[in-house]
């Protein structure tokens, strides 16, 4: 299911996220609005009542669609760019350390809305994917022209610069058909989330858990038409003018044991420094939710560097083994370093009114207090992901004209 957010919706959650905020700050609040504040210690919940179940699509239907289209590389994607970021002004981020920005077409266009972060550094280990450093973001089409394009993918080449990285999207598709004349089509979510892990990238369902998509089968697609999409009728293959797709071979669906609501899949990040690695999944929830009684979640649930996948618990279930009850509204995004979680906050959408900037709330697992680190992200922050070799915190703005992406130094916070 979709989870827009419309510019004017968003001003009115925001309005009732100040509200709530103000409600609950304490008297030094307004005298400093970037200090650690503390709120509620989070609760914690019985993290082996989220579960996920894979399947995994026709590796024969995969098979053809390589069979039909030239398949290439994430470095040869990254060093195909095609566009030139370009930024008018510099973010106001709480201990920034880079930022940089979209084309002057994708800055603006109410087309399309950026949603979800994830780097190389994700991938591997070393920071490197294909000898390059490089940045990944989802964006969701709004369908503005009745044709829902589903969720494109920005590939950033940090490598040939770290201030105005040359990027080129890519679109993300599900393989359908038969053997004997595959296709694909679009993949019609929110990605409000994504995480790369080696040669996987995993992008967050809302209502469904996680799409699974393997960078070992990224096709090369022909150009010419912004409405033909999949296999046509002389044999081609199209991709609404984008030149590369990248398929769906798997997929993650979640569900819960113990009289425990379904969990909205709002955001995912990677952590390394967990042992084993893992992942971090948090839901977002409107004021107004808040309010009428929906509890807000994070969870933490163990990934196997050997395949990518979720991995199992003995009984080979798949299981989260942390979960926590948070109850913060408008949560964009989370990750988690060395045992502490850390949550981003939108919080309106008047660019004018500096606390419409996005909050930073940090959580040192199992006991402590949530702290506020207020308007410490842009307005209309998204999702988090974390650079361990660098210590940069990255996020990113949605909305047209506000759209930097950023890194904080983490361990300020």
């Amino acid at each position: 299911m979709r989870h827009r957010r419309p510019a004017l919706a968003v001003a009115a959650l925001g309005l009732c996220a100040l509200l709530a905020s103000a409600s609950q700050a304490i008297a030094t609040e307004p005298a400093n609005e970037q200090a650690g504040l503390s709120a509620a210690a989070a609760t914690p919940l019985t993290a082996s009542n989220f579960r996920y179940t894979l399947s995994e699509t026709s590796s024969s239907l995969v098979g053809a669609l390589d069979a039909a289209l030239p398949n290439v590389t994430m470095g040869a994607v990254a060093d195909d760019a095609n566009r030139t970021p370009s930024c008018d002004s510099a973010p106001s981020v709480a201990n920034r350390t880079a930022y940089y920005c979209w084309n002057a077409g994708d800055q603006d266009t109410p087309d399309w809305y950026p949603q979800g972060i994830t780097t190389s550094s994700d991938a591997l280990g070393e920071g490197l994917y294909d000898g390059k450093r490089i940045n990944l973001v989802s964006w969701y089409d709004h369908a503005e022209d009745g044709i829902d394009k589903g969720v494109r993918i920005s590939v950033s080449n940090l490598s040939a610069s770290a201030s105005a990285p040359p990027y080129r999207h890519i679109l993300l598709v599900e393989p359908s058909g038969t053997t004997s004349a595959p296709s694909y089509k679009p993949v019609t979510v929110h990605a409000g989330g994504i995480m790369w892990y080696g040669n996987l990238l995993y992008v967050a369902d809302t209502s469904g858990g996680f799409r699974v998509f393997d960078l070992d089968h990224l096709w090369q697609v022909s150009t010419g038409s912004s409405s033909a999409v999949g296999r046509q009728s002389d044999g081609s293959y199209h991709a609404f003018d984008y030149k590369y797709v990248l398929p769906q071979t798997a997929k993650f669906t979640d569900s819960t044991a113990g009289g425990y609501a379904q969990l909205q899949h709002s955001s995912v990040a990677l952590d390394r420094t967990s042992s084993p690695d893992s992942v971090i999944v948090s839901e977002y929830r409107s004021a107004a939710d808040v309010g009428a009684g929906a509890q807000v979640r994070t969870i933490r649930v163990p990934i196997d560097y050997t395949n990518r996948y979720l991995k199992p618990a003995s009984d080979g279930i798949i299981k989260a083994t942390e979960a926590y009850r948070t109850d913060l509204e408008s949560v964009q995004g989370s990750t988690a370093i060395n045992g502490e979680f850390f949550f981003s906050q939108s919080d309106g959408s008047d660019h004018s009114n500096p606390d419409s900037d996005g909050d930073l709330h940090t959580f040192a697992a199992p006991s402590g207090s949530i702290v506020r680190h207020g308007n410490a992200l842009t307005v209309g922050a998204e999702d988090l992901s974390y650079d361990p070799t660098r210590d940069y915190l990255w996020s990113l703005g949605e909305y047209p004209g506000y759209r930097w992406v950023y890194a904080a130094d983490a361990s300020s916070f």
